[in-house]
């Protein structure tokens, strides 16, 4: 089977899956989220309505770690709805530690009276009810959400997602400047946010904050596009 028709297959099945969630969700706010369908496969990329999002964490293990910031912005290949956007300091389940208060900066003051993530699901998923999300490496926010929701209303909660890392991945580390150096033993290039913009001379933004990550996150998909795909690149062949 080509990589085209199994993209084209994992895009369908997570159009059936929000439509089987759609019916079975208990939550009100999940039913909302679900029954806002995804484009089809084959609509346009520049049509398609996405919205960049981005977590803080307090380390990288749903099990044991939890969400304390997100950030969401609305955006298409053309133009970034700054106007749209949505940010959110959440009082984590686990205790702040020293690691993760250097790297995003929000202390135990700054949670001291931010609501539990479960007061502010409701808002979160009417914010990306009908939007295509756009990650820089799903397995985080795709993980932490999953679990964040599931302690919250006892359900699971997953979603298809635009990644632009992963994106990245594949346009960069299978050019054939990258075999070369893989095969001269050289480190692979970084697919990291900040490195990843760099390869299309996109500013410097400050890291670990959710907001300013989830706008960098949006402005490395445009470049990402307009670089190596095109405004009428069907969704399926970006969407994971």
């Amino acid at each position: 089977m080509r990589l085209g028709s199994r993209r084209v297959d994992k895009y369908e099945q997570w159009q059936r899956y929000m439509a089987e969630r759609a019916g079975s969700a208990e939550s009100p706010a999940l039913r909302r989220f679900y029954d806002a369908a995804p484009p089809p496969a084959d609509s346009a990329i520049a049509d398609a309505p996405l919205l960049a999002l981005d977590i803080e964490t307090t380390g990288l293990d749903p099990r044991r770690d939890a969400i304390v910031s997100i950030g969401l912005v609305p955006f298409s290949t053309r133009r970034i709805h700054l106007a749209q956007r949505r940010y959110w300091i959440i009082h984590p389940q686990c205790p702040l530690n020293s690691r993760s208060v250097t790297l995003h900066h929000i202390t135990h003051t700054d949670i001291e009276q931010a609501p539990r993530f479960s007061a502010i699901l409701p808002e979160l998923l009417d914010a990306m009810a009908g939007h295509l999300p756009v990650v820089h490496y799903r397995a985080i926010e795709r993980s932490f959400l999953d679990r964040a929701v599931r302690d919250a209303v006892g359900e699971p909660f997953a979603f298809p997602t635009i990644d632009t890392m992963e994106v990245e991945a594949r346009r960069c580390r299978s050019s054939l400047w990258s075999r070369w150096r893989r095969w001269l033993g050289a480190p692979p290039d970084s697919i990291r946010l900040h490195d990843s913009r760099a390869r299309y001379h996109l500013p410097y933004y400050q890291a670990h904050h959710a907001l300013v990550d989830a706008l960098a996150t949006a402005e490395l998909l445009q470049a990402q596009i307009a670089t190596h795909f095109g405004a009428e690149t069907p969704v399926y062949r970006l969407c994971q």
